[in-house]
């Protein structure tokens, strides 16, 4: 077996390259890190969101299945046939998750951090479902408004 070193005009990266490369990775992470609690807040209002958008979705499916009613529950009767599970409702870092489904008809009157949905017939809102919280979420915009 022969070793052959390296002559010193021969191509490859110099001690001082890699303490640049090093260092421009330590502004990188030094810029990014305090964002990283943000975007981690980001991505759970997003899969809130996109479990109240699953929930309404749901009960327009079983509105058309089913004459142009809304459950009268506080819709447990979605779970199996509709969903596996009533999704959770994560609103950090004011709520915990909680797949519990109150019943209402005023949007924004409380701030127990779940679902709450509108199962009055007689109501105007009938079959609505909203998340029943007065913060804001990372935009600025009340989680109720959704």
């Amino acid at each position: 077996m022969v070793i052959k070193f390296k002559k010193p005009g021969s191509r490859g990266f110099t001690l001082i390259e890699l303490m640049v490369v090093v260092v421009i990775l330590g502004i990188l992470a030094a810029v990014l890190a305090p964002k990283i609690p943000t975007f981690l807040t980001k991505a759970k209002e997003g899969k809130t969101k996109g479990n109240l958008a699953t929930l309404r979705s749901t009960l327009n499916i079983y509105y058309s299945d089913n004459d142009g009613l809304y459950p009268y529950d506080n819709l447990a009767c979605l779970v199996p046939k509709y969903l596996k599970a009533i999704p959770d409702c994560a609103l950090p870092p004011y709520h915990a998750a909680s797949n519990t489904v109150t019943n209402g008809t005023v949007v924004g009157n409380s701030d127990a951090g779940n679902w709450q949905y509108n199962k009055n017939d007689g109501n105007v809102g009938w079959g609505n479902i909203w998340v029943e919280c007065t913060h804001n979420d990372c935009a600025g915009t009340g989680w109720s408004s959704f």
